[in-house]
C-alpha cells in the first residue's frame, strides 16, 4: 500500500487541530513553527514487533480522539516505523514493545525543519525509562491509560485527551500496565532527529 499524500496531510491537520484546541502559552510556539505547506517525501515501510499490539488500541480510544486514532490505524502497518535505542541500551524486551512513526519532520513523510511530529507506541507492561533531549516537546495520549513522570514529579496517570509538556532537557518517563499506549508527540527548537539521552536512576 502506498499512502496518499493527502492522507498524511489529513492526519497532520488533525494533530494541529488538537494542539490548537488546548490553547495556552505552551502550545503557541509549536503552532507558530508548524509548517504551512509541507512537501511530501517518500518513506519506506518498515515493520516492528510493537505493531502487533495496534489491534488492541481501539478499545482504549475515547470518542473525541477516535477519528485521529482510526486514521492512524489505517496507515500504521504501512508506515516507516523507527526506534531510537538499541538492544544494548534497553534490551530486547523493550524493543519488542516500542516504536515511533514520524509524520512531519526531517525524516517524516511531510518535510519540516521546524518541528517533528508523529506517533509513539508502547506495548502493555512496558517502562520507558527516564530520558531527556534538547528539543521542547508536547505529548498527547490518544489511547491507553499510561503513567507519566516529569522531573522530580511522581508517576501519575495521564488519560487520553490530556496534554503533557516537557521543556528542553527536563527528564521524563512513562510506563504502561494492561493497556498499550498510543500518543502523538511534537518536538521543536532543538535537534529534531529523536536523539534522547537515557538518565541513570
Amino acid at each position: 500500500m502506498i499512502i496518499d499524500a493527502d492522507e498524511y496531510r489529513l492526519i497532520a491537520e488533525a494533530m494541529r487541530d488538537i494542539v490548537a484546541g488546548f490553547g495556552g502559552d505552551e502550545t503557541k510556539p509549536f503552532l507558530r513553527d508548524w509548517p504551512d505547506h509541507p512537501q511530501r517525501r517518500d518513506v519506506t515501510t518498515t515493520y516492528l514487533p510493537v505493531i502487533a499490539q495496534l489491534a488492541h488500541l481501539k478499545r482504549c480510544a475515547i470518542p473525541d480522539l477516535a477519528v485521529l486514532v482510526d486514521r492512524f490505524l489505517e496507515i500504521a502497518p504501512h508506515c516507516n516505523w523507527r526506534q531510537t535505542y538499541s538492544t544494548g541500551d534497553l534490551g530486547t524486551e523493550f524493543l519488542k514493545n516500542y516504536g515511533w512513526v514520524e509524520i512531519i519532520g526531517e525524516r517524516g513523510a511531510l518535510a519540516s525543519h521546524t518541528i517533528a511530529a508523529g506517533f509513539l507506541m508502547l506495548g502493555a507492561h512496558t517502562a520507558y525509562p527516564l530520558h531527556a533531549h534538547g528539543a521542547e516537546e508536547l505529548y498527547f495520549p490518544l489511547a491507553g491509560h499510561a503513567e507519566w513522570a516529569r522531573g522530580s514529579e511522581a508517576y501519575s496517570v495521564k488519560p487520553p485527551g490530556t496534554m503533557i509538556h516537557h521543556p528542553s532537557r527536563v527528564p521524563h518517563a512513562m510506563r504502561t500496565h494492561a493497556e498499550p499506549l498510543l500518543a502523538f508527540y511534537i518536538w521543536r527548537d532543538g535537534d529534531l532527529t529523536q536523539k534522547s539521552d537515557l538518565i541513570a536512576n
